[in-house]
Order: C-alpha cells, then structure tokens, then sequence
C-alpha cells in the first residue's frame, strides 16, 4: 500500500496528563501524519499551547495532524486545584485524586468520538477506561504505555508470580521471576508492583492491566535491536499483541522541532549549545532528572559536591526550587565551576544537548524517554532511579545492553531515602568518563545510536512494524 491510500485513515491520539507521556505520544502523532494517517491530538486547554508548538513544523510540512481538547466538568467540586499537568512526583493520595478526577474526562471524549467518529484510538495506559469507550463506537483502541519492552515484561511477571512475599526485608534482592536474564532488583525497588500501602495506585495498574489485555494492542516506544529478546517475550510468551515503532524521538530532524518539544527552554537553545561548542567531543557530563522529580536541598549539594570532585566538565539541570536558585549550592560552587559547569534551572533542549559531540555521559534517573533518548544519540549512562519503572530501565541499562553504571539507588519513591554521597556520585562520573570501561560503553552506545536510527529507516524494524499497523487499521476501517 503507498503511503497516500493511508488519506482517509483518523486516529485519536490522547496521552497522559504529564509532559513525560504528553512528549512522546505528539511525536508519534507526527509519525503517524507523515505516513498521510490524519493524526489528532486530544488534551486539555491547559496542555493544548506546547503542543501546539511541538507540531508546527508538521503542519507547515502539510500533514495533517491537528489538537482536539476536552475538558473537566466545571460544576465538580471535589476535583484536585490543579488538573492540567502532573509536573511532579506527586503523593500516592495526590496521585489517587488525580487519576479519579481523569475518569471525568470519559464523557468528554466519548462526545468527540460520536462527532468526529476516528478509525482507531491510541490512549495512555492510565485511561484504561478508553478500552470501553472505544468499543462503544466499534473502533479498535491501542494501548500506549511509555514503558520499555523489559519493564512491560518484569511488571507482568511480577504480577503473575509476587516474589516479593518470598523474601524477608525490603533490603533484600529477589529474582524476577520467568524473565529472561535471571535479573535481580531488590525489594524496596518493586513499590508498588509488590507489598504496598498504595492502594490507589495499585488498583490502577490492575485496571489497566486488564483493559490492555481487551484492547486490540500495544504500541511501544522501543526497537527491537535494542531489547529484542524481551520484545519477543512480550509478544510471544505473554501473548500481546504489539508493535514496536521508535525511538519516536527521531521523528524530530531538524534543530526547530527538536528545540520545540516539551515546555519552553528555561535557557536559549543557542545559549546552552555555544556553551557546548566550546568544549571537546566526548568531555561533559550532562545531568538531568527529568520533567517530574524535585531533589530535596540535601541530595543537590551532594551532586554538586560530587561533580567538583569529578574534576569532569558538567551540565546540570535543575528543576527550580527558589526565586533565586542558589541557596542550596556549596559555597563558592558557581564561583569556582566557571566556565567548567553550566547550570540550567527550569526546562532544557534535552535531545539537542544529548546529540552534542561534546556530551560524553548522562546522570539520569532512568525515566524511559530519556535512555531511549541517550541510547538513539550514543550517550552511555549513570542511573540514578526513583519511581515507577525506573529500576527496571536501569536494569536494562546497566546489566543488559552494558552501557551504563548504576549509583546503587534502591528505594522506590527514594528522593529523601537512598543515601547517595558525594564520593558515589564522583566514583560513578570518574568510570563512565574514564578508562576502558568507559571506552567499552561508550563504543556500545554508539552501535546503538547507529542501529536506533536504522530502525526509523525505510525497511528499518521501527518502519516495517508501523507500516504493519497502518496497514492492519486501514483494513479494519475500510474493509
């Protein structure tokens, strides 16, 4: 089929209400619409600007991808005070009301659905209730998660098995178990896939859970060179129906769209990179946690302690804690770090900085976006996990593919709890940076960046797997 019989094909594409799903669901929207799908984006008023930004250099190529929002019933009273943006690890009772309050939005899509009647719809694994919603039209509903292949397969197996019940401390490392690899991941690290008190969040992976296994499959954000004996385990032992279709980010070419993602830079693109271009390949650290984790004053001192102690070059990125950003830096430190550190506070071009020549290692904290991110650019890792699936991607990361060093974080939620010193965090940037070893990664990760982008290619697994899906929804639509 060419890609113009794909004209009268609409897809619903309606991501999570947090940048790090918001992010990746608009590039595989755009992936979507260059294969001539009318991709549409469903969101709120309040999330509809950035997005808006991200897909404007679509639009100028012509495709046909536009933004679709819905909204919260005013009248509710009992809504949390902020339902545009989950923009921080939020409290597991936080959490709870958040997701209650996005089954409101049910109704709205539904009317969006009768009116615009779309072929497919791709929504977010926390709206497992869009499984029922989408059967009600007739039309097939693909689950999107955000999660890598070997996070999907350690979840599902440690739903089937609890041997978290097996060991007698939160300390203490189990094996997961049926998962290829014989992969160990201490107790306290599983919260709450094992014993938890968060109840809420529990019985949301179990709804969702459930939803998927009705849905008519799973889109995932991976390729398959990258994980492929758990790509094939997903589909083939645990029988889900699936398509691996990324890294998406690489549908993002020219510096405009790769700059436009996310919320806007708290620094000039042009500022950060000059900054970078002035530095030799392979020479500076980048650090960055993420969209959603706020480090406690404690944990940012030891970081900056650290690096200085690293005697490596630096850029770090810093979620915003006060007006003037600096109260919780050591003495001297930016004094002292000129023209060999650049902080960034607020949001950074992240795939821009990562695919500099200059940067050499990524501090981060495992969120999938950003290994998927750093794998596609060649960039090895130093994994600093803390919620959600970040300890199953550090896994991945550092015991699987080998192209990173773990700082020994172990406690799920572990912003306040995990006892990461100074010393580890100078011992871990000194062996990514330093020696065979970090030689070793580093050559690794740059077979991956070259097999990641091969991916995307045309005859590339990414492309003949949503080439597949495309063809596979067109059929279902029309035939």
């Amino acid at each position: 089929m060419s890609s113009n019989g794909n004209h009268n094909l609409h897809i619903f594409f309606f991501p999570f209400l947090a940048y790090g799903h918001i992010i990746p669901t608009v590039d595989m929207a755009k992936l979507f619409a260059e294969k001539s799908v009318k991709a549409t984006v469903i969101t709120t008023p309040g999330n509809a600007p950035f997005i808006s930004k991200a897909i404007e250099k679509a639009k100028t190529n012509n495709n046909e991808i536009q933004i679709q929002t819905i909204e919260f019933p005013s009248a509710e009273a009992s809504l949390p005070d902020d339902l545009e943006n989950i923009d921080s690890i939020p409290s597991p009772d936080l959490f709870g009301a958040f997701f209650m309050a996005t089954t409101l939005l049910q109704e709205p899509l539904e009317q969006l659905l009768l009116k615009q009647r779309p072929n497919c719809i791709v929504a977010d694994m926390f709206f497992p209730w869009a499984t029922e919603s989408a059967a009600k039209f007739g039309i097939p509903r693909l689950v999107f998660h955000g999660f890598s292949f070997f996070s999907l397969c350690a979840t599902t197996c440690m739903g089937f098995y609890k041997p978290d019940n097996d060991v007698s401390s939160d300390s203490e490392s189990l094996v997961i178990p049926n998962l290829p690899g014989e992969i160990k991941i201490a107790r306290m690290s599983l919260r709450p896939y094992g014993r938890s008190q968060a109840t809420g969040f529990i019985k949301l992976l179990a709804e969702a859970k459930e939803s998927e296994l009705r849905s008519h499959g799973v889109v995932v954000n991976s390729f398959y060179e990258l994980e492929k004996v758990y790509a094939d385990y997903f589909s083939k032992v645990l029988g889900r129906k699936t398509w691996h279709i990324g890294p998406l980010s690489l549908c993002n070419r020219d510096m405009e769209e790769k700059a436009n993602r996310g919320k806007g830079a708290s620094v000039g693109d042009h500022e950060c990179l000059k900054w970078l271009d002035t530095k030799k390949p392979k020479s500076v650290v980048y650090v960055c946690f993420g969209s959603t984790v706020v480090l406690p004053d404690s944990r940012l001192r030891e970081i900056a302690t650290g690096l200085e102690a690293s005697d490596q070059q630096f850029m770090w990125v810093v979620r915003k804690r006060k007006e003037d950003g600096v109260e919780w830096l050591p003495d001297g430190f930016e004094k002292r770090m000129e023209g060999k550190g650049l902080i960034i506070r607020g949001w950074a071009p992240q795939l821009l900085i990562l695919e500099h020549e200059a940067i050499g290692a990524f501090v981060t904290h495992c969120g999938w976006n950003s290994i998927l991110e750093a794998a596609s650019a060649g960039v090895p890792m130093i994994t600093w996990p803390i919620f959600a699936d970040q300890f199953f991607n550090e896994k991945l990361v550092t015991e699987v593919l080998k192209i990173g060093v773990p700082v020994g974080a172990k406690k799920w939620v572990g912003v306040e709890g995990d006892n990461i010193t100074s010393d580890v965090v100078e011992k871990a940037v000194k062996t990514i940076t330093i020696g065979e070893e970090a030689i070793d990664m580093r050559n690794k990760a740059k077979e991956l960046s070259k097999l990641a982008r091969r991916a995307m290619e045309e005859g590339g697994s990414s492309h003949s797997d949503l080439t597949t899906l495309i063809e596979e929804l067109t059929s279902l639509a029309f035939l």
